[in-house]
């Protein structure tokens, strides 16, 4: 009996669900007679169905029979309480121009969260449903008053948002997270819709305000957060880093938030506050695997930013670290990083390959002895010896199979085969890394494995070819001058080959790293006029605006060339940065 009872339900479910699919297409389609029939019946089937009830009363309502509508819902309410019932009554009302019915309807169901708070979200969705904002907003002021455990505050603010109210928005998303901190990410996401990263933008400044406003009454140290992330947006690092130093100062438990800081500061090249922010950490840290760490970044940006009369003091800061703590394997990232700079700006590669080659000799795992001997690899490039950093790079491959280290050591060898003129083996290793699970990589080979593919049957001795690889080798070994030179030579002697565009491309980046401005213009510009259809032509497009943009102070040129990659190169891996630069020069908030 059971088991009948149970394949009666299950049909009897099966075909309401049908049914009701059905008059679901048939609304969507505004086929809204054959949906009236439909809901009608399932209606008939189940009266106590508000949701069948309310779709029958919106169908009636597209096809203007109000008075049946109003018949329906008047005849539910008398059985039942459910304030959404008299919400659309009023909505009725107000498609027939009644407004004062349509009020009065609407005050009755706001009246019923007084009598019984619990109905406050049914009430509040029902008349965001009818996009009668005001009123939703009423009934959630009355929640956050009768229920304050179910802080209706996100709901609220997500509606002042919708209404463009970003103050109230501000607010109420602010008291929302002081409560729930657990979505302080969430409305993080909420707040980078409506600021920019111009400190003057309006909506920055409001929030700026209400943080500090709420840090002067509570001392939560939400509010330091919210207000260090509102500088990070705005790339305000000394500001964000006074924030972190106030939170660490009140709860120094971790200083990883203030590492953070500091690598997102490097990243965006803002190297005078990220050498403030580890040294800080340097003095400040008192496990030695932070400090390590900090002394390695503090080291890093110094020779980023060092001429070469200032890397005998570099030279010195290298060895007060190693006098300190020695070369054994906490200090592993450090010989490695003061090995390339041995090998890279002082030119002592034959001394760079021995630190490295004792480092091997510490108790290092798998994957610090691969970061050694990439690093081996790397010198061995640098000095022309091809054919031994290729067996580093491939005993990292054939180690670490798989990894992304290992992926890395691929292109390395790709690159190197490449660098030594052996086209055909480096186009072999670019095809698999093409769908490497790093995009990074990915994108790299693809790029590297295009230029070969695209020149390498210009001409039988592929001269071109390798000239310019013998040029990329050069920008690699820091001969920055000697490979400007080089191009110069491809530009000349093999004008219109298919080459042209890359040897420009390359060029412009090269004139870019030594200051050259104008001339990396008027190298990109080259592209941009002469090989529009060519694949370095959004590139072109990029790297000019951002020219434009972050060096040239032409806003209003950086503006016009991201607007072209907009409209005309939107498959471009530039298009969203373009988008977000352009937004950003005109002013408008960015999402």
């Amino acid at each position: 009996m059971r088991f009948l009872f149970l394949i009666c339900f299950c049909f009897c479910f099966n075909v309401f669900s049908q049914e009701d699919l059905v008059a679901s297409e048939y609304f969507k389609n505004g086929e809204f007679e054959k949906a009236a029939l439909s809901y009608k019946r399932l209606h008939d089937k189940s009266p106590n169905n508000n949701n069948y009830l309310l779709q029958l009363v919106k169908t009636y309502q597209q096809l203007e029979n109000y008075q049946e509508a109003e018949t329906l819902l008047l005849d539910q309410i008398t059985k039942v309480n459910y304030p959404p019932l008299t919400i659309e009554l009023g909505y009725n009302y107000q498609l027939q121009n009644d407004l004062i019915n349509a009020e009065k309807n609407y005050n009755i169901a706001l009246e019923t969260i007084d009598q019984n708070p619990n109905f406050v979200f049914v009430i509040g969705k029902a008349f965001e449903d009818r996009s009668l904002l005001e009123q939703a907003i009423v009934a959630y002021e009355k929640g956050i008053i009768l229920k304050p455990d179910q802080n209706f505050n996100f709901l609220l603010a997500r509606i002042y948002g919708e209404q463009g109210k970003v103050e109230k928005m501000f607010e109420s998303y602010l008291n929302f997270v002081e409560i729930n901190d657990t979505y302080l990410n969430t409305i993080k996401r909420a707040f980078s819709e409506f600021i920019s990263e111009n400190n003057d933008n309006e909506n920055n400044i409001i929030l700026k305000r209400l943080l500090l406003k709420k840090i002067q009454i509570d001392q939560n140290l939400l509010w330091n957060e919210m207000l260090s992330w509102l500088f990070v947006q705005q790339k305000d690092f000394n500001k964000a880093f006074t924030q972190e130093k106030a939170i660490f100062f009140r709860q120094p438990e971790t200083l990883d938030r203030i590492e953070e800081l500091g690598n997102i500061a490097i990243n965006d090249k803002e190297f005078e506050i990220a050498l403030d922010i580890f040294t800080y950490l340097g003095e400040t840290a008192q496990d030695l695997d932070t400090k390590l760490d900090a002394y390695y970044h503090v080291i890093n940006i110094k020779t980023q930013i060092a001429t070469p009369a200032e890397y005998k003091n570099i030279l010195k800061e290298y060895d007060l670290v190693f006098d300190t703590y020695g070369k054994q394997t906490q200090t592993l990232p450090l010989q490695i990083a003061y090995a390339h700079f041995l090998a890279f700006y002082i030119h002592d590669s034959p001394n760079a390959i021995t630190v490295l080659k004792k480092s091997l000799e510490l108790p290092l795992n798998s994957f610090q002895e691969a970061g050694v001997k990439m690093e081996l690899g790397d010198i061995l490039v640098l000095q022309e010896n091809f054919n031994e950093a290729l067996i580093y790079y491939t005993q990292v491959q054939r180690n670490l199979k798989n990894s992304t280290l290992a992926q890395e050591a691929r292109f390395k060898v790709a690159k190197t085969s490449y660098y030594k003129g052996d086209f055909k083996w480096a186009e072999s290793q670019l095809k698999i890394l093409k769908s490497s699970t790093s995009q990074l990589i990915a994108n790299d080979a693809l790029e590297l494995m295009l230029l070969i593919t695209d020149n390498k049957y210009e001409d039988s001795t592929q001269t071109a070819l390798n000239l310019y690889a013998k040029a990329d080798l050069m920008a690699f070994q820091n001969n920055t001058n000697e490979a400007i030179e080089l191009l110069d030579v491809i530009l000349n002697e093999h004008k219109g080959k298919t080459i042209e565009d890359q040897a420009l491309f390359k060029q412009a980046q090269l004139f870019d790293l030594k200051k050259e401005y104008h001339k990396a213009e008027a190298n990109y510009q080259s592209i941009i006029t002469n090989f529009s259809d060519d694949i370095l032509a959004d590139d072109a497009y990029f790297y000019l605006a951002e020219l434009y943009r972050t060096k040239l102070n032409e806003p209003e040129k950086a503006q016009d060339l991201y607007e072209k990659i907009i409209f005309n190169y939107q498959d471009s891996i530039y298009f969203v940065d373009a988008r977000n630069n352009f937004r950003l020069l005109r002013g408008d908030a960015i999402n």
